[in-house]
């Protein structure tokens, strides 16, 4: 339970059954994502990354919002906030400059596109748009490149994030998907 700053918080219960006056926001869903679930074994196409994977499953099933042909927009399963997606290539590369000229043009019309369809669904304010470029540069899959488009909204940036660095997401990622696809501008 959230409390006003100037209200005295509830004794809450913390995890061991002691009171505390911590309120909490369990997410057990990021362990996976703390210990590397899904994550390639290696560099290569074959050693589970699961960019590669995605397209061979249904839409719904790898919360993919569109495909092209060479491109296609997926739902981050870790978002920094609601409707994070991510443009990304269906061929295995790890590097910008290793997309050919129709990669990089569809990648570029993809991401125009999620903008649209962000503002569209969800009334975005503004976006973080960038792509991080080798493990030291923060890419969580290095092998495979991929760029974020993450919505922004005003006052987002809150206390959860800062002080108890947690996000809180209005909607779970298939209904999100849903919504984005619905949203999707044709060409």
């Amino acid at each position: 339970m959230l409390h006003c700053m100037t209200s005295e918080p509830e004794q809450q219960v913390g995890p061991v059954g002691e009171p505390d006056g911590f309120g909490r926001l369990w997410t057990p869903h990021r362990i996976a994502y703390i210990q590397g679930e899904g994550k390639p074994s290696g560099p290569g196409a074959d050693d589970g990354c699961p960019f590669c994977t995605a397209p061979g499953k249904s839409d719904e099933d790898a919360l993919i919002v569109a495909r092209g042909s060479h491109v296609f927009a997926i739902l981050n399963l870790y978002p920094y906030n609601g409707g994070h997606m991510m443009v990304l290539p269906y061929r295995h590369v790890a590097d910008y400059t290793d997309l050919d000229p129709n990669e990089t043009a569809e990648l570029a019309d993809f991401t125009k596109r999620a903008m649209s369809a962000l503002r569209s669904a969800s009334g975005a304010h503004g976006f973080n748009i960038g792509m991080n470029q080798g493990a030291v540069a923060g890419a969580g899959i290095a092998a495979h490149l991929h760029q974020h488009i993450v919505p922004r909204w005003g006052g987002d940036t809150n206390f959860m994030p800062v002080v108890g660095h947690t996000k809180v997401l209005p909607q779970m990622l298939a209904d999100t998907r849903t919504a984005l696809a619905k949203a999707w501008p044709g060409e």
